[in-house]
């Protein structure tokens, strides 16, 4: 398994031969590299938590081992 982080709540607009073409940022998109709007479902999260979703989108809130930018890492064993 392999967690990566993604900070981003929506997708990065790409002007590409005269059209916008929306890149996932999220990580949650079945249609990668391109946004399939599952960002949506990333609204509601709370800076400063982390959170996994499993292949079906469901949420779960796990203790903070990924610190936000500036936040010192404190590993507790």
């Amino acid at each position: 398994m392999r967690l990566i982080r993604h900070d981003a709540t929506g997708p990065a607009l790409i002007e590409v031969g005269g059209s916008t073409v929306a890149v996932c940022q999220c990580g949650l998109s079945r249609n990668k590299p391109f946004c399939d709007g599952t960002h949506a479902k990333t609204r509601d999260e709370e800076p400063g938590k982390t959170y996994v979703y499993d292949a079906d989108h469901n949420r779960v809130i796990v203790e903070d081992m990924f610190p936000t930018p500036g936040k010192k890492f404190v590993h507790k064993p």
